[in-house]
């Protein structure tokens, strides 16, 4: 029976996207997102919660998100959920979950220098614009 690993999140970039090479030469880029969320404490205080996700892109989407993602940016990023374990160098163990993107898509709006509209950007490495009301949410 197959299962379903499935994330999407729309959030802000947090961290300028950082670009790495493996050895054998296959891109992969990582950064973070931030998402928030408001909500009314049961004291009757408007709250507001930030939750921070490691997002890993890689090959042709790894360098569209390192050339159009910068640091503020709004994204929606959908991918797979990967966790990792291992020990630390002081001997502890350390614990990381990841989204592996498999499609990204640029929401806010490019300056006047780089176009208009929303761009998609996904394994197969094209760029499509489009309108934000075609979001199904």
């Amino acid at each position: 029976m197959a299962g379903l690993n499935k994330m999407l999140v729309i959030g802000n970039v947090g961290t300028d996207p950082e670009l790495r090479y493996t050895p054998n030469g296959n891109p992969v880029t990582t950064f973070r997102l931030a998402t928030s969320r408001s909500y009314n404490a049961p004291d009757g205080e408007r709250k507001q919660e930030t939750e921070w996700f490691t997002v890993v892109a890689w090959n042709a989407l790894a360098e569209q998100c390192n050339q159009y993602l910068s640091k503020g940016r709004r994204a929606y990023v959908e991918g797979r959920l990967k966790s990792s374990t291992w020990q630390g160098q002081d001997g502890q163990s350390r614990f990381r979950n990841e989204i592996v993107a498999s499609r990204i898509i640029f929401l806010d709006r490019l300056s006047s220098q780089e176009g208009s509209g929303e761009s998609v950007a996904g394994d197969s490495g094209f760029r499509e614009s489009f309108d934000v009301e075609d979001l199904p949410f």
